[in-house]
């Protein structure tokens, strides 16, 4: 007796192995090869549409910052602007003001010439009236 022999009872297992392994083909290995495919592809597409979407995030990054850029730009140049203008009206005002005050300062001192010619006009006048004044005080008598 040999430990292999072949005879019936091999033939037998074989052909039983032989449809065991088409059922278990056709009712396991065709259904889970299939359902990991269908989840291979599923992943798949999601690390398609993470890249995807990555590579979209990284575009609208650039295109904020290139806005921000702009935008920046813009804004140092309204306020360049606004500065510039802000100068011109205040070096206008001060001119304008500055001739006011020179203005007033000539005009006053037309009134203080003009009050210290009248002054000096009527000097005689006055130094008459001043010592007659005072000589009537002193000699009260004279006067009368």
């Amino acid at each position: 007796m040999s430990f292999l022999s072949v005879d019936g009872t091999l033939i037998v297992q074989l052909i039983n192995f032989a449809i065991f392994f088409a059922v278990l083909n056709v009712v396991f290995l065709r259904p889970v090869a299939a359902a990991i495919r269908r989840r291979r592809e599923y992943i798949n597409s999601l690390v398609s549409d993470y890249d995807r979407y990555q590579a979209e995030a990284r575009s609208l990054r650039a295109e904020a910052e290139s806005i921000r850029g702009e935008a920046r730009r813009d804004a140092e140049n309204r306020v360049a602007a606004a500065r510039a203008q802000a100068s011109n009206e205040a070096a206008e005002l001060s001119g304008r003001y500055a001739r006011q005050a020179q203005d007033i300062v000539e005009a006053a001192q037309r009134k203080a010439q003009e009050e210290l010619e009248a002054a000096r006009a009527g000097e005689d006048e006055a130094a008459r009236r001043v010592a007659d004044f005072m000589l009537d005080r002193v000699i009260p008598e004279a006067a009368q």
